[in-house]
């Protein structure tokens, strides 16, 4: 089940078209799939809820939804970002406006992954990150496909800090190719820009060995060189 709060977007999955003609234009819906505006109905039709909306609107939303979590439920945050005001991560807003027993049932999924793309069955691999082990393996069970392998993390925070910081990278990538700068000021940029995201992370507590993988140096090239990208 997708929530949503745009009606049209509500409409166009359960319509005959089957399709996101809002946020995901020319990729049909399964069939399996049905939309609703209703945020208790889709929450208590759940098991896992999958968090996918922008990282300023997660406290708010959550503040919403928290009503109708049960202490089954299993939260997966898809969303990349550091909340502006706070500047929390997706982790650390969680912590602050879920209840306390519902925090071991987070996890958080981040890699490179066009949202195009994986609608379109390309081959996807990203990284799910729990501090609870068996939360970490049920989602990855239950989201791997032939076309679509998650891996799992213990590292919350260097999976969160990689899928935020490297939108500032991307956005300088872009400024550089702008300039005519050329493919060894962008080879600069990410190989030096890595080094500094794994830094600040590892301040804040990461594993620098998290950078290496899919939701560090994987996650920055594809948003550095993808024409999908920033």
């Amino acid at each position: 089940m997708l929530w949503a709060r745009e009606k049209e977007v509500v409409a166009g999955v359960n319509g005959p078209a089957r399709e996101n003609g809002v946020f995901l234009k020319g990729h049909k819906c399964p069939e399996t799939m049905t939309a609703s505006t209703s945020m208790e109905e889709v929450v208590d039709n759940s098991e896992v809820v999958l968090m996918v909306i922008p990282t300023q609107f997660v406290a708010s939303t959550l503040a919403e939804a928290g009503q109708w979590f049960r202490p089954d439920h299993i939260l997966c945050s898809c969303s990349k970002g550091i909340e502006n005001s706070t500047l929390e991560t997706c982790d650390e807003i969680l912590h602050r406006v879920l209840p306390e027993h519902l925090v071991p049932r987070t996890a958080f999924l981040s890699g490179p992954s066009f949202a195009a793309e994986v609608a379109a069955g390309k081959p996807t691999v990203v990284t799910v990150a729990s501090r609870t082990e068996g939360v970490a393996a049920r989602v990855q069970s239950l989201m791997s496909t032939p076309t679509f392998r998650c891996y799992t993390s213990s590292d919350v925070t260097g999976v969160e800090m990689g899928g935020a910081l490297k939108n500032v990278l991307a956005i300088a990538c872009g400024i550089s190719d702008g300039l005519g700068y050329g493919a060894n000021a962008r080879a600069a940029l990410i190989t030096r820009g890595l080094s500094e995201i794994t830094k600040v992370a590892v301040a804040r507590g990461a594993n620098p060995l998290t950078f290496l993988g899919l939701s560090g140096m994987g996650d920055l090239v594809l948003t550095c060189t993808g024409d999908l990208s920033r």
